[in-house]
């Protein structure tokens, strides 16, 4: 099936050309505050689930400009939730800042936080035109644990219309999908014994490890088209001449999809029961964090931001390869959604590199946010002109 594409249209009397320039305004007004806030989140990095300045930062600017914040906010202490508008279609814009270890905003979050709320500033402006809530959500630990799986599971989501974003990165994409994720904390424990004078005492808690890394290696060739499995020691024995009674490891799954995670975890886990079966160790595995689901981004919405980015200058390839993993996938899975990669002169350094970060405060990154937020406002608000995508849209929620 075809899908539709952006038109000029009217909501009421509210025309396209009208809520454009209104965008546009408020972005110019916010200016200083939009481009602040992403130089002081790169300035002050915070890692997953402890950004609470960075929450601080970005809920003081929404109260200045008339957000509320009901009594009823996310458990997670780095996370909000602010409201402007009182209309039917609910626009969602997820807020991510968290860091990496050592190498900051390495990611760019803190492109993908200012791009959120000069978006959700923008869709203010026309808010009551619309018929608009524009919904803010601060969505800490992206990096680890996966912040909008839990607001997910709290109901957040659960009057939203529609979810947006967009990541920071080296160029500008839209369409990508992710790879589903899940990650395990895997611990085999054993018997001590002195490794010369009495091994055959000792219940060898590496060789489990070794055993099961040994076996998913041999696995991977049957595994579903794209998957990957990662893994790390993280605790193999305290000394040469001791037995290792304790071994640790963090493993970490990707796949397409959701489905195909799950036959990747059942078989990865067989691949660990045999090396506690072979070795004589006890097995326990341990999730960390939630697990991520594949993006699916609307097709609609996605055209709407690449015709709003064509109007600022900027070439918008649409690609539908996936592209890393993020929870932002979880929540596409729920409600329509677009997460576009948001590009800027990086000087081709990869995410997740120190030099990736150098690039996040630029003159560069600083227009990638202005356009960014300017890109999801005028998409939302070309559905909300769209008597058909409005009405299919408020149908997520019936």
């Amino acid at each position: 099936m075809k899908a539709a594409t952006p038109q000029t249209a009217t909501h009421g009397t509210v025309s396209a050309t009208a809520v454009e320039r209104s965008i546009s305004a408020a972005l110019e007004r916010w200016e200083p505050e939009i481009l602040g806030l992403s130089h002081a989140i790169h300035a002050d990095p915070e890692l997953s689930g402890q950004e609470f300045r960075a929450a601080k930062r970005v809920s003081r600017l929404l109260r200045s400009a008339g957000f509320s914040f009901d009594s009823t906010q996310p458990q997670l202490p780095a996370s909000f939730a602010g409201k402007f508008g009182t209309g039917d279609l609910v626009v969602a814009l997820c807020v991510e800042y968290d860091a990496l270890p050592t190498i900051g905003h390495a990611c760019g979050h803190n492109v993908n936080a200012a791009s959120a709320v000069g978006a959700a500033l923008a869709l203010a402006a026309v808010a009551d035109q619309l018929g608009l809530t524009v919904k803010v959500l601060g969505t800490p630990a992206e990096e680890t644990s996966g912040g909008k799986v839990d607001l997910i599971g709290e109901g957040f989501f659960e009057d939203v219309s529609l979810a947006m974003m967009a990541h920071a990165a080296g160029e500008d994409v839209i369409g990508g999908s992710s790879l589903a994720m899940g990650m395990w904390d895997v611990l085999f424990e054993g018997r001590p014994a002195h490794a010369a004078a009495a091994p055959s005492e000792g219940v060898n808690a590496l060789d489990a490890l070794l055993v099961a890394q040994t076996a998913i290696a041999l696995a991977r060739q049957q595994l579903p088209s794209g998957s990957i499995v990662s893994l790390i020691v993280t605790e193999g024995g305290s000394a040469v001449n001791v037995i290792p009674e304790r071994a640790r490891a963090s493993v970490e799954m990707r796949s397409p999809s959701l489905r195909n995670l799950r036959i990747i975890e059942e078989r990865v886990r067989r691949c660990l029961e045999a090396g506690a079966l072979a070795s004589g160790s006890t097995l326990k595995v341990t999730p960390t964090g939630n697990a991520y689901a594949e993006l699916k981004q609307d097709r609609y919405l996605s055209e709407a931001y690449r015709e709003a980015m064509s109007a600022r200058g900027r070439t918008v390839v649409f690609n539908e390869e996936p592209v890393a993993s993020t929870d932002m996938g979880n929540v596409s899975q729920l409600v329509p959604s677009i997460h576009p990669l948001l590009g800027y002169e990086v000087g081709g350094a990869a995410h997740h590199t120190a030099e990736f970060a150098a690039h996040g405060s630029s003159v560069s990154a600083d227009r990638a946010v202005l356009d960014g937020a300017f890109g999801l406002a005028m998409a939302a608000s070309a559905a909300a002109l769209d008597d058909r995508q409005r009405e299919r849209l408020l149908n997520v929620r019936r």
